[in-house]
């Protein structure tokens, strides 16, 4: 549902569509949703694959309460039924609209009560067993394929789409070519908006960045040092205890003699 203190609807995003390039940025955690509204990112994801992603999305939406965020539906679902009752939820707890990579035939279901969704196309991570991680429309075929496709989850009512790993030029033409907004993660810059996920921007992880991706920080490291100074304060505070330096006369809740002595004498005349 729309709330009033959106900076967007879905109305407003496809007004855009042609006019500019939004920022869009995938989140898993307060903090993250926090720092990319006030970084004024335009667009919002996160997961709502799983009980523990369903609990985080009202903390996300709290965190940035004036961003469009977007929850990722779980992989699996087994009917229209499913996929609307999904849709519905993650509507309730605070998301704009939902992500889903299944086929059309769930999205249609789920369009067609009102729910906003975007659908995936180009190379589709869960479905990765058909295609291999790779660049998908690099040959005229595929292109074609790939322009279906894009046909086939604009007629089920997707208002946008991920495009992930197609070529630059294929992906601007395609762009063109659709009524719905193309969100590109490593696709280029000729789509309506340009997507990386937190953990690329922020470096947090022990792999290397992806081709199509780019780090502006190095968490990874910051995380090891933070790991660090943890072990170190742990190891001074033991050894604080044992050599009876923790505790000290700071440290210690003081109580009045007098008070102390009638104490002791009423315990032990029990």
């Amino acid at each position: 549902m729309l709330r009033p203190d959106k900076k967007y609807s879905i109305y407003d995003l496809r007004q855009l569509k042609g006019k500019r390039c939004l920022t869009h940025i995938h989140v898993k955690s307060p903090e993250e949703a926090a720092a990319a509204e006030a970084a004024g990112i335009d667009l919002l994801s996160c997961s709502f694959d799983s009980p523990a992603a369903q609990a985080r999305l009202p903390l996300l939406v709290a965190a940035a309460p004036k961003s469009f965020i977007s929850g990722s539906t779980p992989h699996g679902m087994a009917s229209q039924e499913e996929a609307i009752r999904t849709g519905f939820r993650a509507l309730e707890l605070g998301a704009s609209s939902v992500y889903c990579s299944a086929s059309p035939f769930l999205i249609e279901a789920m369009t067609r009560e009102g729910i906003p969704v975007v659908g995936h196309l180009g190379m589709v991570p869960r479905h990765a067993t058909w295609t291999n991680i790779r660049a998908i429309g690099k040959t005229a075929a595929e292109a074609k394929q790939l322009y279906d496709q894009m046909k086939r989850l604009e007629n089920a009512g997707a208002y946008a789409a991920e495009l992930e790993l197609a070529p630059h030029k294929l992906a601007s033409y395609l762009c063109r070519k659709t009524s719905m907004l193309l969100m590109s993660l490593g696709s280029g810059n000729g789509c309506d908006t340009q997507f990386l996920f937190s953990d690329d921007i922020l470096g947090d992880y022990d792999e290397r960045i992806p081709r199509h991706a780019k780090a502006y920080r190095n968490f990874l490291k910051e995380y090891q040092r933070l790991q660090n100074e943890r072990v170190a304060a742990f190891k001074e505070y033991a050894a604080d205890v044992k050599g009876g330096r923790f505790p000290q006369s700071g440290n210690l809740i003081n109580m009045d003699e007098a008070a102390f002595k009638d104490a002791v004498a009423a315990i032990e005349a029990c």
